[in-house]
């Protein structure tokens, strides 16, 4: 069997599987499959993260309407067999699962809330997905407005940077009732789906995590910095760490120092990726949390300032990971 047909039987299979689980459920509760065009998706948000996911979506054979405010983001979809909607509300009177990807809350609420956003044209019984990485009150808060559209909406915020979004090997983190409903789409885009609890949860333990990984990446671009200075070429000394207890996944898959790992950012430059602002923003979430739940985070607040400083001195754009070349260029400056 050769890989094109292997690829496009899998696919089909896919498809199946699908339309067959859609099929199978009761007739008396809400199913992503209750849509009359089961296979259709929605997809608003071309990101580096949501570029993959939506392509990933065709590429399983669904058929995907897409909806970006960067045309050539569009222009890339369609050329890889997308279909595209002038606005979010096109997207929603078309489809009936859409799945939304999003830099912030404030574009969360302006998809769904605004004037030409989700919910004006949101058709009963749809199932909207939001992976994107907001405050949970704004979850929240349009989980409430759906229903009342008879919509039913639910956060779905991922894990695994653009390496896993490519290869569909995403973690989603899921707040909401229709659990196995949303399974069923975001196992076509990711290897890990887990059921964190009611809306807000998901984006709760995305959160976490993601001040977790914050800190331990500037940690990780000390060492091997310090290890440079040293003299421990840092190859070797990433090789150390990642047999030993400082081994963490941004040293062993997403390591900042460049030419030590290939095909990742910190070997292009710092360009693609998780954008340094994107970081600073889920840092933010997450000292707001903190606040709010009278919850200690010093590692995580310093780590807040410093992103913060970055996005400052023109690393806004670049990759998270770009830390290590900023703590090199703050040591060049005192010299």
């Amino acid at each position: 069997m050769s890989g094109l047909t292997g690829s496009v039987l899998m696919g089909s299979r896919n498809v199946v599987r699908f339309a067959l689980l859609c099929k199978s459920a009761p007739a008396r509760s809400f199913s992503v499959t209750s849509c009359r065009k089961q296979n259709e998706i929605g997809f608003i948000g071309l990101g580096n993260m949501g570029a993959h996911m939506a392509r990933n979506l065709v590429k399983k054979n669904m058929k995907v309407t897409v909806f970006d405010l960067n045309e050539e983001s569009v222009k890339s979809l369609v050329d890889s067999g997308a279909s595209s909607a002038s606005s979010a509300a096109e997207i929603a009177e078309k489809n009936k699962l859409i799945v939304t990807m999003l830099p912030s809350s404030p574009n969360v609420r302006n998809v769904y809330l605004g004037k030409n956003g989700i919910l004006s044209t949101v058709q009963k019984d749809t199932l909207l997905l939001d992976s994107s990485t907001i405050d949970p009150a704004v979850s929240r808060e349009i989980e409430k407005e759906a229903a009342l559209l008879g919509a039913v909406y639910m956060d779905t915020p991922v894990s695994g940077g653009t390496v896993a979004a490519r290869d569909g090997l995403l973690t989603f983190m899921v707040g909401g009732k229709k659990f196995d409903d949303a399974k069923k789409v975001l196992e076509l885009m990711g290897k890990n789906i887990i059921n964190c609890g009611p809306v807000g949860t998901g984006q709760a333990a995305k959160i976490c995590n993601n001040m977790l990984l914050a800190v331990s990446m500037i940690g990780a671009a000390e060492a091997i910095n310090l290890g440079l200075r040293l003299g421990i070429e840092p190859k070797l000394l990433t090789k150390i760490i990642n047999m030993s207890s400082g081994r963490c996944w941004s040293t062993e898959i997403y390591n900042p120092c460049p030419g030590v790992i290939m095909g990742i950012p910190s070997s292009n430059n710092y360009q693609g990726g998780f954008g340094t602002e994107l970081m600073a923003k889920d840092l933010g979430l997450a000292q707001t949390a903190a606040t709010g739940s009278q919850t200690p985070t010093p590692m995580a607040s310093l780590s807040h300032q410093l992103y913060r400083l970055m996005c400052n001195s023109g690393y806004a754009k670049k990759d998270f990971s770009s830390v290590f070349q900023f703590l090199q260029e703050m040591e060049a400056k005192q010299k």
